[in-house]
């Protein structure tokens, strides 16, 4: 397809314009779907995608962004199943049949992750087929002719105030009861239950990108645009290990690993026991649209934060684990083990591809985008338990050697292995409950000690010298009440800090009985947090993460002549660290030795409430209680 077709794609705003209906084409890559997607669910825009397929599968350049985009938020809870409730929508697809299993995909996912977020198709998708041979109508040409007749006739209807639109079932196998009298077409039907079993011969797709250029054009006077998401699995990992143990992402885990952690929830999986994902606040600070809660407690750069883990495994099925308990369980490491040189140099490199792919992504500031190639801070919180790896300490000296901050958190059922870790920038112990019941409740062990095993990792960490945090999850009716029980276990470890936050939840799940009744308000939070200190004496609050539903209690060693300082100096750490090591553990530090000082917004009481002024704020459409995480 040349030229020719691409005037005849930007046709159909033109004869639109002449029946009296403003439209506009756009490019997708000048649309941002975060801030103007949702609006046209209110201004009763009709959005037609026109997307292309490459040989490959893949979308063109302009719309990967897009596409990326739309499977991301099809699937995250954040959004929800009502994102674009009132989006009307329509999508022809070009591609080529030669191509068995990438046919017209991009065309297929765009239209499918629109629904999924109850988008309002209001007619079937159309396709165009490259090749001649198995082209309904003859040509590219004429198969786009033919879907715009029947559009145009779908508009003109909708214009006059019908309000008919296509249930989904027919794009999912089912059947639609109303494709008659809804616009529907019974070849068109046909076409797309018949998508699997197209095939046909090669043909040139020199300039197919340009003639989908990921135009996109709506009915109304403000911008419309097009978006859609790559579905590119990153599953690569081993099946079997060596001798007689098998990797941990065994062949019972494929289906898992490959669909749940790759497609669903973005992440990449590396060697046999090992992931890496971009968090969504990494994705913000790009854009400059805020850090996460680390970035107004400790001063990290989110932009700048990798966020692995060397262990899928866990010990624990927290009941509000946002993982859903799709990861491997397990009390100790009978695995495969893959060395640590390799577990960090596939995180960076597929960390630092994920940030490749906002190059040009509009909003993402240049400046943060080259610095958010360069990792400087590590987030070992990502799924399972990263202290379970039996290689910690050297994956931990390796990312101190390339000037990488370490934060690790652990779910205390392991004490001996906290007292052998080597000194890290930071260590969190997840304390999710104070009692033994409670704990058992939440966090289901697979310990039958699990108590024993609690209390004793608390006490390793009260051991440790450099900067120790218990992170509190607060569930609502679950473990609020608990108040003197939470005093008691502080009292035993003697944390540097205490972070509380309100729960995630994280959609439906057969696996928890978790709702959004679940979770506090960020008000309750805070009463929980004021009513805590109150009985910790060496204790008070520092700082406030109000849009992570999050709040930090700091030992009063921190607070200097008045001045809270529980920022980190991190150049200081490498320093102090480095000598640590060079000097074979005898010269040690502490927390206090590598301190910064907290700026003023970050603290509690202050009225960006945690948010940093040098960046915009930006909320979800009809968004009413925070949920975002961190």
């Amino acid at each position: 397809v040349g030229q020719t077709g691409s005037d005849k794609m930007i046709s159909l705003s033109e004869e639109v314009k002449a029946s009296g209906i403003p439209a506009e084409v756009i490019d997708m890559k000048d649309y941002d779907p975060d801030d103007q997607l949702a609006d046209e669910c209110t201004n009763k825009a009709v959005c037609v995608f026109l997307v292309a397929t490459y040989t490959d599968g893949q979308p063109t350049e302009n719309a990967e962004w897009f596409c990326k985009w739309l499977e991301e938020a099809s699937t995250d809870f954040r959004y929800g199943k009502t994102y674009l409730k009132g989006l009307r929508y329509a999508v022809f697809g070009l591609g080529n049949s030669v191509y068995v299993g990438h046919y017209n995909t991009v065309g297929k996912n765009v239209d499918k992750w629109l629904w999924m977020l109850s988008g309002m198709r209001i007619m079937t998708r159309g396709e165009g087929d490259c090749n001649v041979v198995k082209s309904r109508n003859g040509s590219i040409q004429a198969d786009f002719l033919a879907w715009k007749v029947k559009f145009l006739n779908r508009l003109q209807a909708l214009a006059k105030g019908e309000k008919k639109t296509c249930s989904g079932n027919c794009k999912t196998g089912g059947s639609c009861k109303n494709k008659r009298k809804e616009g529907h077409d019974s070849d068109e039907e046909e076409s797309g239950l018949q998508d699997e079993k197209k095939s046909g011969s090669v043909v040139d797709m020199e300039d197919l990108g340009n003639i989908m250029s990921r135009l996109c054009w709506f009915t109304t006077k403000r911008k419309c645009n097009l978006h859609f998401s790559v579905c590119s699995s990153s599953a690569e990992f081993g099946l079997y290990g060596t001798g007689s143990k098998k990797c941990l992402l065994s062949d019972s885990l494929i289906l898992l690993t490959s669909c749940y952690f790759s497609f669903c929830a973005g992440y990449k999986l590396i060697g046999s026991h090992s992931g890496v994902k971009l968090c969504r606040w990494t994705k913000s600070m790009l854009r400059g649209r805020g850090g996460c809660y680390k970035h107004t407690f400790y001063g990290i750069e989110s932009h700048r934060c990798m966020e692995t883990t060397p262990s899928l495994a866990c010990a624990n099925k927290c009941v509000f684990c946002w993982r859903h308990h799709t990861n491997p369980v397990g009390t100790e490491w009978r695995w495969k083990m893959d060395p640590a040189e390799t577990i960090l140099q596939d995180a960076l490199e597929k960390h630092q591809n994920m940030i490749r792919q906002f190059r040009g992504v509009p909003g993402v500031k240049p400046d943060r985008y080259e610095e958010g190639l360069a990792v400087k801070h590590c987030a070992l919180s990502l799924v399972g338990e990263p202290i379970m790896y039996p290689e910690i300490n050297t994956f931990i000296r390796l990312l101190h050697s390339h000037h990488i901050s370490s934060f690790l958190v652990t779910n205390a059922q392991f004490p001996q292995e906290i007292r052998s870790l080597v000194p890290v920038t930071q260590l969190y112990v997840s304390v999710d409950a104070s009692t033994k019941d409670s704990l058992k409740k939440i966090d289901r062990p697979l310990f039958k000690d699990f108590w024993p095993r609690f209390l004793d990792s608390l006490r390793a960490l009260g051991e440790k010298r450099q900067r120790t945090v218990y992170r509190l999850t607060l569930v609502k009716s679950w473990n609020v009440e608990e108040m003197q029980a939470y005093s008691e276990l502080i009292a035993l470890g003697q944390p540097d800090f205490v972070e509380v936050k309100g729960v995630t939840y994280c959609g439906e799940s057969s696996a928890s009985s978790l709702t959004m009744a679940n979770v506090p308000w960020h008000q309750e939070v805070v009463a929980f947090v004021q009513q805590l200190t109150d009985m910790l004496p060496q204790y008070e609050i520092a700082c406030e993460h109000e849009h992570s539903n999050c709040l930090l209690i700091a030992h009063t060693k921190f607070k200097v002549d008045g001045e809270w300082w529980t920022w980190i100096d991190y150049e200081r750490f490498q320093e102090l660290v480095q000598a640590h090591e060079e000097s074979g553990g005898q010269q040690s530090f502490s927390a206090l030795d590598y301190i910064a000082k907290t700026p003023s917004w970050a603290l509690f009481g202050a009225h960006e409430q945690g948010f940093d002024p040098a960046d915009t704020r930006f909320q979800r459409r009809n968004k009413t209680k925070d949920i975002s995480g961190c």
